[in-house]
């Protein structure tokens, strides 16, 4: 498959899916988040991969929205907005519910609806340098379509801890909240990329697929038809052309404090 924003390479057993617009630190926009999810659905359809990796060419792995794309949720109506926000859910949805092992290597910086991304994947390896947050409320929104997978993933507590701050966090505060698996140097990534494969290919697929089912099962996270991401779409498409949002996206662009920020 050819792809614009994205790199896949195949290997023996596995693929490698690169997050390909450097230039933007990788900020996520509608043709990226088509096409992830496109080449997740692709690879999960295919009996010949078993591990999936994912990365960010350039300097980081992913700076969340891209600037163009907020300028355009902005303008949005409800109904463009909720049509979004469900596109972007069903990204988070298909990694998932993907089958295979899913492994993601980040750097440099994990922000907003990245961390969705790697909610979604089973292993995250992060270079110990790598910044994250939750920084939507600090636009006058809520990380809404990732709270699925992050609260699955780190809980209640850690969550309440991160998205109602927004602030920026390190690598070794994001293992601590179990977002991330491990955190090593960049001379160690792909060393310890590589045993993560290695144990994965011991393991049959057949059991990988079913182990990851009955893991969701038993967080109750295994309904592919839950309410809960429609829900969180609406969310989302009502605080996007709140006040409130509205307000916190025109600071944005504008350079200025919001309304709200009393500091």
């Amino acid at each position: 498959m050819d792809f614009k924003t994205i790199k896949v390479q195949l290997g023996e057993s596995m693929a490698w899916v690169n997050l390909d617009r450097p230039e933007v630190r990788n900020a996520l926009n509608p043709e990226l988040i088509r096409e992830l999810t496109e080449a997740f659905d692709w690879l999960n359809s295919r009996d010949d991969i078993r591990v999936i990796i994912l990365k960010g060419n350039g300097k980081c792995f992913c700076a969340g929205a891209d600037l163009e794309y907020m300028k355009d949720m902005a303008r949005y109506s409800y109904p463009q907005n909720l049509a979004d926000a469900e596109r972007l859910s069903k990204l988070f949805q298909t990694i998932y519910f993907c089958n295979k092992a899913v492994i993601m290597d980040v750097h440099g910086a994990c922000i907003g609806g990245a961390n969705g991304i790697i909610a979604a994947a089973d292993i995250v390896i992060a270079e110990k340098e790598t910044k994250f947050a939750f920084s939507e409320v600090r636009l006058g929104i809520t990380p809404a379509t990732i709270s699925p997978f992050v609260v699955s993933k780190i809980g209640n507590t850690a969550a309440k801890e991160l998205m109602l701050t927004g602030r920026r966090f390190t690598a070794a505060e994001a293992k601590d909240f179990r977002l991330v698996n491990v955190v090593v140097d960049e001379s160690e990534m792909i060393d310890t990329e590589r045993q993560y494969i290695d144990h994965f290919l011991h393991a049959s697929p057949d059991a990988i697929a079913e182990c990851k089912n009955l893991l969701r099962m038993v967080s109750g996270t295994d309904d592919r038809y839950s309410p809960v991401f429609m829900q969180t779409s609406v969310a989302i498409a009502n605080q996007r052309i709140s006040k409130s949002g509205q307000e916190g996206m025109a600071a944005f662009f504008e350079k200025r404090k919001p309304s709200w920020d009393l500091l």
